[in-house]
């Protein structure tokens, strides 16, 4: 079964929407929806906002609900002129920007405890552009975030949940895609008012697209 991790019910309100026989229980302190979407088993996670929620929303899939695949669906920030507002994007990598054991191991910042290098490789899956994803917890119009994240990790998209909810993938080797589409675009004004003028646009596009993505993770699951 695929088991979809998403941070926010407004998030998933569009999923859910196209969802049948939906029933609903809470894990942990977590909502949790079973049901079918396009006539095949699937669940929903909304695990909350941050990387320790992501985390434990994404366990709560592999440990509790068998998941055979973790998709990671929702918002995010534009780094880049390579990704418009409103339109989704294929996530093949994400580093964790906050997490920094440079002067511990030499390591470049992001790199786990237990890796090499500082991003985790993701499954791929669909036609959408394959983009580069920096996760921290952190929500913000930071000058030194945005250049750490364009200069130095070459990320093109950063949100809050993506890279936690890879580093427990890649842990439980359960196969995880993450898909953003982009609700705002640094340099381009306030984050906060962009991301909030543009979230029902957002949500058009993910609802709009469910279709072929659930096709697409079907022929690979």
């Amino acid at each position: 079964m695929n088991c979809f991790v998403i941070a926010m019910d407004k998030e998933a309100k569009p999923v859910i929407k196209q969802m049948e026989r939906v029933k609903e229980r809470e894990i942990c302190g977590k909502r949790v929806i079973y049901g079918t979407l396009f006539k095949r088993k699937t669940a929903i996670v909304v695990c909350g906002v941050g990387k320790v929620n992501a985390a434990c929303g994404t366990q709560i899939a592999i440990d509790l609900l068998k998941a055979d695949a973790i998709i990671n669906i929702g918002v995010a920030g534009g780094l880049n002129g390579s990704v418009d507002v409103g339109k989704m994007y294929c996530i093949s990598a994400t580093v964790q920007y906050d997490f920094d054991l440079t002067q511990l191991n030499g390591t470049q910042i992001g790199t786990l405890d237990e890796c090499t290098e500082n991003y985790i490789p993701l499954a791929i899956c669909g036609k959408y552009p394959q983009k580069l994803l920096a996760t921290g917890d952190r929500f913000n119009d930071s000058l030194k975030d945005y250049r750490l994240l364009k200069d130095t990790l070459k990320a093109d998209i950063r949100d809050m949940e993506g890279g936690a909810v890879a580093q427990v993938c890649m842990h439980a080797k359960v196969p995880c895609y993450s898909f953003k589409i982009i609700s705002d675009s640094a340099g381009s004004g306030s984050t906060a008012e962009q991301y909030l003028n543009n979230l029902e646009i957002c949500f058009a596009t993910l609802e709009k697209e469910l279709k072929n993505l659930a096709d697409e993770l079907a022929k690979r699951n």
